[in-house]
């Protein structure tokens, strides 16, 4: 698995999620990601999109199946709507993720902070998460499988980047534990 490149701006941490259209993949990984990051506490310090390299659904909701297999496993897909991935904000993220080998191609191919989304995935290190788009309903349970988990060893890095000796967070943190240190020295002077 990749090591996150260190972020643009201290203290933040910018993701985005390309598949093809911007109404299945891409989006299941913003949705599921966008909740473990909350649940981990990290919402204020990362900041998670997702688009398509194609442009004709842009603006439109999710793909229906897509919707009803999140709402399924106790997410909100309703917030989404489709967007065109734009090749020259591409050194603006952090991280850029792309769902297979094409999308990767699209966005210009593998960098430091360009990957396979799968590259995170412990199971399937560097494998496609597949288009499900013209198959069934269990096409998106898969693709469920593949997002939730590699979205929670996403999450993990993410949590271990903030507290990376240089990280913000990790100075923050060794400031708070100073002041508490002063703060006691002082209290034990003043017995």
């Amino acid at each position: 698995m990749p090591v996150l490149p260190h972020p643009h701006r201290p203290g933040r941490y910018a993701v985005m999620l390309v598949c093809l259209g911007n109404i299945c993949r891409s989006p299941m990984a913003d949705v599921v990601l966008r909740a473990k990051v909350a649940a981990a506490g990290l919402a204020d310090r990362v900041e998670i999109g997702s688009s398509g390299t194609g442009s004709w659904h842009v603006g439109e909701p999710m793909d229906s199946r897509a919707a009803a297999t999140l709402r399924a496993a106790g997410y909100d897909p309703s917030r989404h709507r489709a967007q065109h991935f734009e090749p020259d904000r591409r050194d603006g993220f952090d991280l850029v993720l792309a769902m297979d080998a094409a999308n990767l191609a699209d966005i210009g191919g593998h960098s430091e902070r360009v990957h396979l989304f799968r590259d995170f995935d412990p199971i399937g290190t560097g494998d496609e998460v597949p288009d499900p788009y013209y198959g069934g309903g269990d096409g998106f349970q898969e693709v469920l499988a593949m997002v939730e988990r590699t979205t929670d060893a996403l999450v993990d890095a993410l949590s271990e980047s903030q507290h990376r000796p240089g990280s913000a967070a990790a100075e923050s943190q060794r400031q708070s534990q100073r002041q508490s240190q002063r703060q006691s020295e002082a209290e034990a002077d003043l017995s």
